[in-house]
């Protein structure tokens, strides 16, 4: 069962075998990322994957919620 995830939280990026076979991010392992919700895009969590963008606040992509751990 994928790990919950919040919009707006912040986490570090571990990726799982899935993002690291076929990744759908530049992200690189260990940065710190905060989940966001595009417009027009379904919430967090669901199907186990979220949309990521940097504490800039630059979109990075769409990766798995069990990528995510906690800092």
């Amino acid at each position: 069962m994928p790990a919950r995830v919040r919009t707006g939280g912040r986490y570090i990026f571990q990726p799982v075998p899935i993002d690291r076979y076929d990744p759908k991010t530049t992200l690189k392992a260990g940065e710190l990322v905060r989940v966001v919700r595009p417009h027009g895009c379904p919430p967090a969590g669901t199907m186990g994957h979220c949309h990521v963008a940097d504490m800039s606040g630059q979109f990075r992509g769409l990766v798995h919620c069990n990528s995510l751990v906690r800092p």
